[in-house]
């Protein structure tokens, strides 16, 4: 009987393969099994590293993202015999801080094409033998290896599946991503990364899990989410570039998996135009992770510039050039085609001032520079111009001097050259002063539009521009309403000096900004030049009025240009200091709050807190009122303390790539932004662009409870 069972063990020694116990490395379990009992001569068959990785702990993908290192094997393999590399499963996301790796929870199995040579031996037992290197991490990361082997019978005939392992390899490598005939294809759009894929196994799949995972680790940004915007014939997802594409034109071929959550496909994406049917069309785009505007398409976001141009003449920046555009029209009220031609002409300042400004982002953007609307006002000597240059239309309607005739005599000249001009450049100053300013409906077209090629980018910011002019062309070609208006007289003169005053606001208020980008020094030196700017002008205007007596003075001219050119020096001078960094807010403020990080919010979100991110500046009339109106209110104070909100607040006054690329991904290209991130993880909410108490309260109870 004894004799019977050991011969039997032999027989079953040739017929099976002969796994070693598994290794514990310290944090997971390794060993080398199986597709099949046997191989045969010449035969393939699969062989996978199996891991058994303890609980809360990870390994590593190939492409280990942000941080790690990926599995390996070394094999010492009897003569003759060839393993394949892995065959990587689809990996999962592994937030970790502000990091973002790739790579494996609980068990997972790496398949290998494990090859016999022709000469192999029937009845005879290969030993594999290898030695896996693993980077394992919770918290702490620690390099750990085995030593394995795998005891591999010869048969003369390809053997069965092993019943355990077999089933489990086979499904492996049918689940692992492949290539499946799918079209893809990348291209720059202004800071970002579009990526866009076709092909029949995208025609109605669901894309709203969709996320690539390339195998290079420098060409994206592994932390940054990637909206998805879903096409006819595939999908596009917009992803942020890596470091590959800091330094020139960036790789030619984006090669990776793009998973849709239940399947994935490896991926190769050459640079150029994009596959049609990828976006734009077809069913409404799935909604991003926090990709406002995404999925707009042209007409729709021309529509949305449009509206958003309309109500910018409601903005409070735009109210001192309010007064400007009533001035003028009071004084061609009551000549027609004259006033028709202002209007046009202020359209055509509005619409030339719009185009430029675009025209200057967009290749800002193309040249790599992280900017977005109001970028101008992010620069002290230009802040600093601008508040000169509103002193200068305030003095100028007190009567300090002239430029062109008074508003008594516009009349007589309403045709002349002059005049048309006025219009034009007050339709420029408008918009200079409108820059700060985000209206509704325009940040999901601006953000669309600072994604797109340059032709549909002009677009978007042409019906802006028409939005913004339409109100007052249209009253300039309105005759019953203008009829309305009393005909020029002396009560003119008392409203152009009543209009000065919005004037000396805004220039205020553009020293006020820049005394949040600048130290105290750099503040001292504008409010100089603002004095020396002042008596320049004064003396200008007695120099006019000298002329027009017969007792001008040369004198008097020169030494006004002499200190216009001083003080417009002084203004325009590079070297503004920054203001001392600011820490957190006193806790005897109405909201303390946190300066913004993308390394602070991401731990905050660790540690599962709500958030609550306010992307606001100094220069941003819209984001100061919501500060004034919601943010600062005892009833969001109390929300915050109740909810146990973290608030966090991004200051994009000066330039900062961080907060340009942050807004970029959530498809805005300027401020005001508010984000709110729940207690239970996922993508921020976007609040409306006006707050109210309620929506903030709101918003910060849901978050706390998770949403």
């Amino acid at each position: 009987m004894m004799r019977f069972l050991a011969g039997l063990l032999m027989a079953l020694a040739f017929v099976a393969p002969a796994a070693a116990q598994p290794v514990d490395t310290g944090h997971l379990e390794a060993e080398l099994v199986a597709q099949a009992k046997g191989v045969a001569p010449g035969q393939t068959i699969h062989v996978a590293l199996r891991q058994k990785i303890d609980d809360g702990w990870h390994t590593y993908w190939r492409n280990a993202g942000d941080s790690g290192e990926a599995t390996r094997i070394e094999w010492a393999l009897p003569p003759g015999w060839t393993a394949g590399e892995f065959v990587w499963p689809t990996p999962h996301r592994l937030p970790v801080g502000p990091l973002v790796n790739y790579g494996y929870e609980g068990e997972v199995l790496l398949p290998m094409a494990l090859t016999a040579p022709a000469n192999a031996q029937p009845g005879s037992t290969a030993t594999l033998k290898g030695k896996a290197y693993f980077l394992v991490c919770e918290e702490i990361c620690i390099p750990e290896e085995a030593e394995l082997q795998l005891a591999l019978p010869v048969v003369a005939a390809p053997a069965a599946a092993d019943p355990k392992w077999g089933p489990a390899i086979g499904q492996a490598l049918a689940a692992a991503p492949k290539p499946a005939g799918l079209t893809a294809a990348f291209e720059k759009r202004g800071p970002l990364l579009a990526l866009a894929v076709t092909g029949a196994p995208l025609k109605g799949a669901d894309v709203a899990q969709a996320y690539f995972f390339p195998f290079a680790s420098t060409v994206i940004d592994h932390a940054k989410p990637q909206p998805i915007e879903r096409g006819p014939e595939g999908l596009t997802l917009t992803v942020t570039p890596g470091y590959d594409f800091q330094s020139g034109a960036g790789p030619q071929t984006l090669a990776g998996v793009l998973s849709l959550g239940d399947r994935a496909y490896e991926v190769s994406a050459a640079a150029g135009p994009l596959p049609a049917g990828a976006a734009g069309l077809g069913p409404p785009p799935v909604k991003a992770s926090g990709g406002a505007g995404g999925g707009l398409g042209l007409p729709m976001a021309a529509l949305f510039a449009l509206l958003g141009g309309l109500v910018l003449n409601l903005m409070p920046c735009v109210f001192p050039i309010l007064a400007m555009k009533a001035a003028s029209l009071a004084g061609h009220a009551h000549e027609q085609a004259a006033a028709r031609r202002q209007g046009l002409a202020f359209g055509a300042g509005v619409l030339v001032t719009f185009l430029a400004l675009a025209s200057v982002l967009i290749g800002l953007q193309a040249a790599g520079s992280a900017v977005g609307w109001g970028f101008q006002l992010q620069s002290p000597p230009v802040v600093a111009g601008l508040a000169l240059l509103m002193l200068a239309v305030a003095l100028n309607l007190s009567g300090v001097f002239e430029v062109g005739g008074s508003l008594q005599g516009a009349g007589a000249g309403l045709a002349s050259r002059r005049g048309l001009t006025g219009a034009f450049f007050t339709g420029v100053l408008a918009v200079v002063v409108a820059a700060p300013c985000t209206a509704p409906f325009m940040a999901p077209a601006l953000g669309w539009g600072l994604t797109q090629p340059p032709a549909a980018a002009l677009t978007v910011f042409l019906a802006l521009g028409i939005g913004f002019a339409l109100p007052f062309v249209a009253v300039s070609f309105a005759p019953a309403l203008l009829a309305r208006l009393p005909k020029p007289g002396p009560w003119m003169d008392v409203f152009k000096k009543a209009l000065a005053f919005p004037m000396y606001g805004a220039a205020a208020w553009l020293v006020w900004v820049l005394a949040q980008q600048v130290d105290a020094a750099g503040l001292a030196r504008i409010l100089a030049a603002a004095v020396v700017f002042a008596a320049a002008l004064w003396l200008a205007g007695r120099a006019q009025r000298g002329r027009l007596t017969g007792r001008g003075s040369a004198v008097q001219g020169g030494l006004a240009a002499a200190l216009l050119i001083v003080a417009v020096a002084m203004a325009l001078w590079e070297d503004y200091a920054p203001p001392p960094a600011a820490g957190v807010a006193s806790a005897s403020a109405a909201v303390p709050y946190e300066a913004y990080s993308p390394e602070r919010l991401a731990a905050l979100r660790a540690e599962g807190r709500p958030v609550f991110v306010n992307f606001t500046a100094a220069w941003c009339v819209s984001c100061q009122v919501n500060e004034r109106v919601a943010l600062s209110s005892p009833k969001v104070a109390k929300a915050m303390a109740d909810t146990g909100v973290a608030y966090l607040k991004a200051d994009w006054t000066r330039k900062d790539a961080a907060i340009a690329a942050e807004l970029a991904r959530h498809g805005r290209a300027g401020v005001p932004l508010y984000l709110v991130y729940g207690a239970g993880g996922g993508e921020g909410v976007i609040l409306p662009n006006i707050l109210t108490e309620g929506v903030v309260v709101r918003a910060l109870e849901a978050a706390a409870r998770g949403r």
